[in-house]
């Protein structure tokens, strides 16, 4: 029975033992084993290698979808008065002009498609790449979706794009229309009325609005989404609704400095990252970002090689305590 009893209480030693040898992290001492909040233990350097923008996209096959076709260039969009076709162009054409410095640029939509509307109002001041004119491509089309996470990834033009039917044809090359964006088909305005004589005296000047009159529009088209949209060689039958997935490939970079996406803060144009010295102390540094693949990220300029690299890379500041709130408050965070 002595012995019986003798148990608990060692168990009980050992446990009074144990916690007085530790301190809380309030007094500040770290727990043995540990190393200090905010070592860095996890560290990189750049490397060279080949970088492919490759993105896969979920789509459907349409009929008649819209895209967008935008300026070349900055300048003053002027259209020319074209009316909406019921039927297909037989051959590239040109419904608007761009000009600059007395230089006029032409803007065609291309063959095979429908003019839709304009997206700006005539004679407005337009900046490269903005869309200006909708249309519709005639018969079927493969649209696919593109959502925030993947719109910068795109933002450019797509060098090859091949498509795959679920449970049908392909692999198959699909062709490219417009700029990737998802645009309403616009409105063209109808001409004016005739002018009316300048009536008499005590006579009544006649009223008079064309049926079905549109207006410029006046601030531009609005967002719908971002979407791409392409097109099948006529060898490939195609059925509407039929579910597509895409591969887009919109850059590529040979023998590019590169670090893993986890090291960088930013996925385009500028980025920080956290260097780290012999001290193992950080710094943040900025960089120029360029093309990634979804695990490497290109660094156009900023890094020249040699450094060391902190992984993760730099936190996003945390945003000021709101109107009302309490400066001096602790702020919450998991039990422990």
């Amino acid at each position: 029975m002595g012995t019986g009893r003798a148990a608990p209480a060692a168990i009980a030693l050992t446990a009074f033992i144990a916690l007085g040898g530790c301190t809380s992290s309030a007094e500040g001492v770290n727990t043995p084993g540990l190393e200090a909040p905010g070592t860095v233990l996890t560290t990189v350097k750049p490397v060279r290698q080949d970088v492919v923008n490759k993105i896969s996209l979920t789509g459907k096959v349409a009929i008649d979808p819209v895209f967008g076709i935008v300026a070349p260039h900055g300048g003053e969009v002027r259209y020319l008065d074209k009316r909406p076709g019921t039927t297909p162009v037989k051959e590239d054409t040109w419904v608007a002009s761009v000009w600059r410095d007395g230089q006029r640029t032409e803007v065609e939509i291309p063959k095979g498609s429908k003019l839709a509307g304009r997206l700006m109002p005539d004679r407005s001041t337009v900046t490269e790449g903005m869309p200006i004119i909708s249309a519709k491509h005639g018969g079927y089309g493969v649209v696919a979706e593109i959502d925030s996470a993947q719109a910068y990834r795109l933002n450019g033009s797509a060098q090859t794009v091949r498509g795959q039917i679920k449970n049908g044809p392909g692999p198959f090359t699909c062709k490219p229309l417009g700029t990737v964006a998802a645009l309403p088909e616009g409105t063209i305005p109808e001409p004016p009325p005739p002018t009316e004589p300048t009536p008499g005296p005590g006579e009544t000047q006649k009223q008079e609005t064309t049926p079905g009159e549109q207006t410029e529009p006046a601030g531009g088209s609005e967002s719908t989404g971002l979407r791409l949209v392409c097109t099948a060689p006529k060898s490939v039958k195609l059925i509407n609704g039929a579910e597509v997935t895409l591969e887009v490939v919109t850059g590529k970079a040979s023998k590019a400095w590169v670090l893993p996406i986890e090291a960088v803060a930013g996925t385009s144009g500028k980025g920080k990252v956290d260097l780290v010295d012999d001290g193992r102390t950080r710094k943040t540094v900025d960089v120029v970002l360029g093309l990634t693949d979804g695990r490497y990220i290109e660094i156009k300029s900023g890094l020249d090689g040699t450094e060391t690299v902190a992984v993760p890379g730099p936190d996003i500041a945390d945003a000021p305590p709101a109107a009302g709130g309490d400066p001096n408050a602790v702020p919450s965070g998991p039990a422990g």
